[in-house]
């Protein structure tokens, strides 16, 4: 049986996915696109994706968290992306993504990110 990858959380003001496994990489990536892709489609403007447990990330990681991104920012809703690993923060930062990513180091971080820029809208 094949192990939860994933897990996703709704909340009132916003969706959180955390991913459960050590790599955010081809096997799983086209996955968290497509609930991302759902969630988006369902309304939801603003999403956490909470990085934790993740200690690894290739350009089909990358490629689904610059998706969430972009469905937040079309949809003038909030991406965070929270608790990085130093290998991934590592990625991150190479691929210059650090300066236009929304990145937190807790989940509480994110949310009190959110909810700051929601109020004010």
């Amino acid at each position: 049986m094949d192990e939860k990858q994933f897990e996703v959380v709704k909340k009132d003001n916003y969706t959180i996915i955390s991913v459960l496994v050590e790599k955010l990489d081809t096997h799983i990536a086209p996955a968290v696109k497509s609930e991302l892709v759902l969630i988006a489609g369902n309304g939801e403007k603003n999403i956490i994706i909470d990085l934790k447990k993740a200690r690894y990330c290739d350009s089909s990681g990358l490629s689904a968290i610059l998706v969430a991104n972009r469905l937040c920012k079309n949809a003038n809703g909030i991406f965070v992306l929270t608790s990085l690993q130093t290998a991934v923060e590592r990625l991150i930062s190479i691929s210059q993504l650090d300066t236009v990513l929304n990145i937190t180091d807790t989940v509480e971080k994110a949310v009190e990110l959110i909810e700051s820029k929601t109020s004010k809208a």
